[in-house]
């Protein structure tokens, strides 16, 4: 995959309960503190780096932000740094939590 894919709450869902998918959440700390998708990383601009370093860059991907947007420049740029499956979430963060309530912590 040379380019990120862009995802449904609910497709991202199905991968989740398949397990072998990670989450990462490039909302501001704060916004990331109050809520977020379980196990999801938190990334900015002085953690991508060492996220990428240690990363499986083979184990699909999920960008998530507040309503999907920042999360397709996010996935461009991920996918480029040589991970395998990106996916930015349709709706963000906003979607998921409306739609997935038990999936979110706190």
């Amino acid at each position: 995959m040379t380019n990120y894919a862009r995802l449904s709450a609910e497709d991202a869902y199905q991968m989740l309960l398949q397990g072998n998918v990670s989450f990462v959440d490039i909302r501001d700390k704060d916004s990331y503190q109050a809520g977020h998708i379980i196990d999801a990383v938190h990334l900015d601009d002085n953690s991508v780096q060492s996220y990428i370093d240690r990363a499986d860059t083979q184990v699909p991907l999920i960008v998530c932000c507040y309503h999907g947007n920042m999360s397709q420049s996010a996935g461009t740029y991920l996918a480029a740094q040589g991970f395998s499956e990106v996916y930015s979430l349709d709706g963000g963060f906003a979607e998921w939590s409306a739609k997935f309530p038990d999936e979110c912590d706190p």
